[in-house]
């Protein structure tokens, strides 16, 4: 094992994924000259030459369908977002040409491509600057969307991601980059689509994924001290879901709360809210709680950042709630 960084994780499966297979390129404003806008692609324009690592002007329409079509053609293509907010301009390319090709097609084109970049809130970026869209991403058939929060995870899935014959929506964080975790040297690949427990519990189900698993953890830290021992689910995929062990752990627990940053209506929490009380309605004691983000545009003000997004204090008084403590 070796402790790396979140952006060395993600520069690493890349890389090992273009070493092992010559269709395998990447795309995206800054990702070759720069090394990258948050230097996850550092030193690989020195080793892959500027025919596999494409810088590309700031046309976010226009490098995501030359992706589509590349991948329609045989190639592997990987399109980085400076931030998916950008990705916004380009969603018909994701969503009416990647998305659907598949079907539409009959069966004759996939389109093996990998849509990368950071998601969510960074710090005092405005509004434009810090949204989520991943439950708008896992909306749609025809996509994968990944979600990593650690950098074992994010090297693993991103290899996965890359072989998917698939579209793929990766989506990191900003705030996650520089964290640092251990990474075996050898190869490994992670299964799209398996939540992982990141640790056992009995009182309560804690459920969340990406970025939002630093709150999951540290809430339950701070629980454990008054006795309520958390059990923590880390999605990894929101689609596809792994609603089996989520319902499991909850048949174990009674309870359930979600923890996600996006806004809370038609949310990732929404759903998984929906489907636990569907399949394990009888052993629940208390009604699923969800912590998201309060249902509004994220200000640049510090003190409305932090009062808008879910946090342990919330996750707390909804642990605590579901348990019927003080």
């Amino acid at each position: 094992m070796k402790e790396i960084q979140f952006r060395e994780a993600i520069r690493d499966a890349m890389s090992e994924e273009m070493r092992r297979d010559e269709s395998v390129f990447l795309m995206g404003e800054e990702v070759a000259e720069y090394n990258g806008a948050y230097k996850a692609s550092q030193g690989m324009l020195d080793e892959f030459g500027p025919d596999r690592i494409i810088d590309t002007p700031i046309s976010e329409l226009g490098f995501a369908g030359l992706g589509v079509g590349a991948a329609m053609n045989g190639l592997r293509p990987i399109i980085e977002f400076m931030t998916f907010n950008f990705s916004l301009v380009a969603m018909d390319q994701i969503v009416n040409s990647a998305a659907k090709m598949l079907a539409m097609s009959g069966g004759q084109y996939s389109v093996p491509i990998v849509f990368r970049g950071p998601t969510g809130n960074a710090g005092q970026l405005g509004a434009t600057h810090s949204s989520n869209f991943e439950n708008w991403f896992a909306n749609t058939p025809g996509l994968k969307v990944v979600v990593p929060s650690n950098p074992y995870d994010a090297k693993g899935l991103l290899k996965a991601s890359i072989r998917d014959n698939n579209p793929v929506i990766f989506m990191e964080s900003e705030l996650m980059y520089s964290d640092k975790g251990e990474v075996p040297e050898n190869e490994y690949l992670l299964p799209i689509g398996v939540a992982d427990v990141k640790r056992k519990g009995d009182d309560v189900t804690l459920v969340s994924f990406g970025k939002m698993m630093k709150v999951a953890f540290e809430a339950a830290d701070q629980l454990a001290k008054d006795g309520i021992n958390a059990e923590i689910i880390d999605l990894r995929t929101v689609r596809p879901i792994d609603y089996e062990t989520v319902i499991k752990s909850v048949k174990k627990t009674n309870r359930c709360v979600i923890v996600e940053e996006a806004n809370p209506v038609a949310s990732i929490s929404t759903d998984l809210a929906f489907n636990i009380q569907r399949h394990a309605f009888d052993y629940l004691d208390a009604p699923v709680m969800r912590v998201n983000s309060m249902d509004i545009p994220l200000s640049y003000a510090p003190t409305y950042i932090e009062a808008t997004l879910p946090n342990a204090k919330r996750t707390i008084e909804a642990v605590k709630a579901v348990t019927y403590k003080k």
